[in-house]
């Protein structure tokens, strides 16, 4: 079980599947590590990184909107395959912002991470917890996730992660009770009905999204694995309003079949980490995808609407 964090802490674990030498190296090469550090949408240029104790990392992030932010890391601890400890930003006039701990442990090909990023004191951890997820901050470790996967298999995939404060049992129920499932997977503005759901191992659903303007979009799941309470793996394609099978209304150039795969983690007795995979599926052309590769930032938009939207459907009826 996850231990409690202090309150002046921010706490993260995520588990790759990858060695943990890929992981470290991901970590510690600047040319690796330049392929996915930062929210989507950003890119960094490192200046000089001397991965040592008392070393520093000094490196430009580029933000999306043309700005531009300057950052140091002094490493205080690097136990190779194992452990980093440093400080972010500071320089000889100002603290640091806060210090950062990360460790790397493996087991049976994969790698967890664990890091807790420690601040003066609870306000600033509370702040900062804001700060990044506004900016996004999160779906660098997702990046991470699918820079690791593009480099061991090949597969390109999107992945996103949100812990929500609630028990793993819940949140299982808000992804297979229709009741539920339906108040929030739709994207901000849109709202789901469905024609058929089952879902368990076998079964299918049949739905419609629909907004005010009047779009509509059909869809459909077909569920290959529903292991309660941890995973949900299921193949969605777009349909028309008979169920056969069409393309994106809105980007046709979009994969015909997609495969998802839900994973509930448990990060605590009421905390719960979903994450969601997602790939092309079957056969699809190298336009269709560039088109999924060329989304993931829309897609992370969507999904954290979605998840919004589950957040405050569980806000409000605890």
């Amino acid at each position: 079980m996850p231990v409690e964090s202090k309150s002046n802490e921010l706490t993260l674990t995520r588990v790759y599947d990858a060695p943990v030498k890929a992981v470290w190296d991901a970590w510690t090469d600047p040319a690796k590590t330049a392929l996915w550090w930062g929210p989507r949408g950003f890119t960094i240029t490192t200046h000089s990184k001397d991965l040592r104790p008392s070393g520093h990392w000094k490196y430009t992030m580029h933000g999306p909107d043309g700005v531009n932010y300057e950052n140091t890391t002094k490493y205080l601890e690097v136990d190779e395959l194992t452990k980093l400890v440093y400080d972010h930003g500071g320089n000889d006039e100002n603290k640091p912002l806060f210090r950062v701990t990360v460790t790397f442990s493996e087991s049976k090909g994969k790698t967890t991470m664990e890091m807790t990023m420690a601040f003066a004191s609870a306000e600033a951890a509370q702040q900062s917890s804001k700060f990044i997820r506004k900016a996004g901050g999160e779906s660098t470790w997702d990046r991470l996730a699918e820079y690791l996967e593009s480099k061991s298999s090949g597969a390109e995939k999107f992945v996103i992660n949100r812990s929500f404060n609630a028990p793993i049992e819940l949140i299982f129920e808000m992804w297979t009770n229709p009741n539920h499932f339906s108040k929030w997977i739709a994207p901000v503005g849109f709202s789901t009905e469905f024609a058929r759901v089952d879902i368990k191992t076998g079964g299918s659903s049949f739905f419609c999204m629909a907004n005010e303007s009047g779009i509509k979009m059909f869809g459909r799941a077909e569920y290959v694995e529903v292991v309660k309470p941890h995973r949900i793996v299921y193949r969605q394609q777009f349909c028309d309003e008979n169920e056969k099978l069409s393309r994106h209304p809105m980007a046709p150039v979009w994969p015909a079949t997609m495969l998802v795969c839900v994973q509930l983690t448990e990060e605590g007795a009421d905390k719960t980490r979903v994450t969601v995979t997602s790939e092309c599926f079957g056969e699809f052309t190298a336009e269709e995808l560039e088109m999924f590769k060329s989304a993931r930032g829309g897609m992370t938009i969507g999904w954290t609407g979605s998840f919004d939207k589950l957040e405050e459907y569980l806000n409000n009826a605890s």
